[in-house]
Order: structure tokens, then C-alpha cells, then sequence
């Protein structure tokens, strides 16, 4: 009979720990042999353990998940990584399989994944985006791909007031503006207050700034 699987839990909120506790001992083929309350706990788990999974909350106190990972995997332990998140961006994903995370796993899909991502990792493959990867390269290069290319916030601008915007960035006045989309000045103004009033900035110089920073325009080179 193939040994059980040997899990440690590292999450701040008793109630998660409790819930994938139950989930995985109510299924043959898993053995939970310890659990965390903080990156620091993880640490000292995962090293006098030696499990073969840890699941690791990406935000929990005194020590971050990743945080937490890095000096896990200093450690050289046999564990291997599957973090839990609410939320994660593309570019903590890369980081994190850069250190040597083995998956993640949203907590709103653990009822439906987790069994199958902890045996996936276990195995000796990856499970990123909700499925099973073999070739990491090839997913590492998709991720980058996708975060060269932040998802462009507007912030409730119409595609005028962006261009506007995008003037503003370029240092024309309120003349050429108009003269470039064929407005009257007043109306430019208009444009100008509500960008103001949507953006939360109040002088042309932090609206460009604004701008830049948010991804809003490209300015020219």
C-alpha cells in the first residue's frame, strides 16, 4: 500500500487550517502531520517535519508566505510548496515559482482542486491556473508574457478624456488641445475638471505623473 501523503498546513485563520484539515483526513491517502499560524511557525514546521507538501498562505503575519518560502527552500527541505491565496497577481506567481513554489491554489477552488493539486505536486508536476503543468518553461514564459502587459485601469475615463490625458503627458496647453481635436477651449477645461474629479489630482503636472504611473498613456520617447 503507497504511503500517505505528508501535509503541513501554514495559515493565520484557524478556520482554514480546521476546513483543509477535515478535507484532506475524510480522503484516504493523506496524513496531516502538523500546522502554522505564521511564516516563522512554517518555517519550523516545515523544517523539523519534513512533509512531503506544505500549503502555504501567501499573506500571513510576522513572516509573508514568500518570505517564508525563501528561507524554507534555503533550508533545502524535501517539501514541496503549494501556496493558498485569496488573490494573487501574475507577476507574485512568477516570483514565486522563480523560488520554488510547486502550484497554487485559490482558497475559493480548495474544495475542488486541492485533493488534485496536492497529488499533481506530489508527483513531480506543476498545477498553476487550475490545471496540471509538466513544462514549466513553457508556463514561466506565458506569465511574463502576461505581465508585460498590465490590464489597463481607466478609472472611469471616456476615450476623449484619455486622450486628453495623453496631451497633457506631452505637455500641451489647453490651445493645443483644442486645436487638435477641433474643441472650443471651454469644453477642454470640462474635460480637464472631470479628469481631475475621477482621478483625485488637481494640477496638470500630478495628472501627467498620475498618468505615467497608472499605465494610463505611454509618454513619447
Amino acid at each position: 500500500m503507497d504511503k500517505p501523503i505528508r501535509v503541513v498546513i501554514a495559515d493565520d485563520h484557524p478556520v482554514v487550517r480546521i476546513g483543509v484539515t477535515n478535507m484532506l483526513t475524510e480522503e484516504d491517502g493523506f496524513q496531516m502531520v502538523g500546522e502554522a499560524a505564521d511564516g516563522n511557525e512554517a518555517i519550523t514546521q516545515t523544517l523539523e517535519l519534513m512533509p512531503d507538501i506544505l500549503l502555504l498562505d501567501l499573506q500571513m503575519p510576522h513572516l509573508p508566505g514568500l518570505e517564508a518560502m525563501r528561507a524554507i527552500m534555503n533550508g533545502t527541505p524535501t517539501a514541496k510548496i503549494l501556496l493558498l491565496t485569496s488573490t494573487i497577481t501574475t507577476q507574485q506567481i512568477i516570483e514565486a515559482l522563480h523560488i520554488g513554489a510547486r502550484g497554487i491554489v485559490l482558497k475559493d477552488a480548495i474544495a475542488s482542486h486541492l485533493h488534485t493539486a496536492i497529488r499533481t505536486v506530489h508527483a513531480g508536476d506543476y498545477w498553476i491556473g487550475g490545471k496540471r503543468v509538466v513544462n514549466l518553461v513553457s508556463a514561466l514564459h506565458d506569465l511574463m508574457q502576461q505581465a508585460q502587459v498590465p490590464q489597463r485601469k481607466t478609472y472611469g475615463l471616456t476615450p476623449r478624456e484619455l486622450e486628453v490625458v495623453g496631451c497633457i503627458v506631452e505637455g500641451c496647453s489647453n490651445r493645443d488641445i483644442a486645436k487638435q481635436f477641433t474643441l472650443s477651449e471651454e469644453t477642454v477645461k470640462r474635460h480637464l475638471s472631470n479628469i481631475f474629479d475621477k482621478t483625485g489630482v488637481s494640477t496638470r503636472l500630478e495628472l501627467a505623473l498620475f498618468a505615467i504611473a497608472h499605465h494610463l498613456v505611454t509618454p513619447s520617447s
